[in-house]
């Protein structure tokens, strides 16, 4: 069904800038009341039933949704970004166009995701170096334009992974990737990417 600012299904907070061609199912929360920043999404979204989406949260056009996604306050997107089903993107994160986040993948706070980059099924990206240890400023990862990352890779915080750079599925990465690099294995090594993997991301 399509909602829209003048005919908004109840979960839809007083607070929201959404596109008249939106389409929303039933059982999707966005925004908040009129005490809270705005929620903005762009035309020719589509938002699964069970997305939570905070206030504070900038979306460009073309933006989908899996079930059950959520995005947090203060997170920026740009067009045509694809949220898989049961993904989290946990706030205070800018994420580019053109970008695909698959099924299961967790987005900390504090991460910066560039344009062009598929993230696999089930991928973890953290932020916090001494989780429940000591008191640290979190920083997620990096991740650069036209990156790929493998199902059920790990990032630790604060990694770097530059410019059309290829994560191996599984891979544990501990240290930054240099652009156009393959890191494969757990901890991650670097290796040159194979002729197969040194193309540009279609998505």
């Amino acid at each position: 069904m399509t909602k829209s600012n003048d005919s908004r299904p109840d979960a839809v907070g007083t607070d929201t800038g959404i596109d008249a061609d939106t389409e929303i199912d039933d059982g999707v929360r966005i925004g908040g009341d009129d005490s809270d920043a705005p929620t903005v999404i762009g035309a020719g979204a589509r938002i699964r039933s069970g997305t939570v989406i905070y206030p504070d949260v900038r979306i460009g056009e073309n933006f989908t949704t899996g079930h059950d996604a959520v995005v947090r306050e203060d997170t920026w997107i740009g067009d045509d970004v694809l949220v898989g089903t049961k993904t989290v993107i946990d706030g205070t994160t800018t994420i580019g166009d053109r970008t695909s986040l698959q099924t299961g993948v967790y987005v900390p706070s504090e991460t910066s995701i560039g344009s062009d980059v598929f993230v696999g099924p089930r991928a973890v990206l953290t932020n916090d170096p001494y989780p429940a240890r000591t008191d640290v400023e979190l920083v997620g990862p990096a991740l650069k334009d036209g990156v790929s990352v493998g199902a059920n890779a790990t990032l630790l915080p604060g990694v770097t992974i530059g410019e059309r750079a290829f994560v191996a599925a599984g891979a544990v990465v501990t240290e930054d990737v240099p652009p156009e690099t393959l890191a494969v294995g757990a901890p991650a090594r670097h290796r040159p990417l194979p002729p197969e993997l040194d193309g540009r991301n279609e998505l």
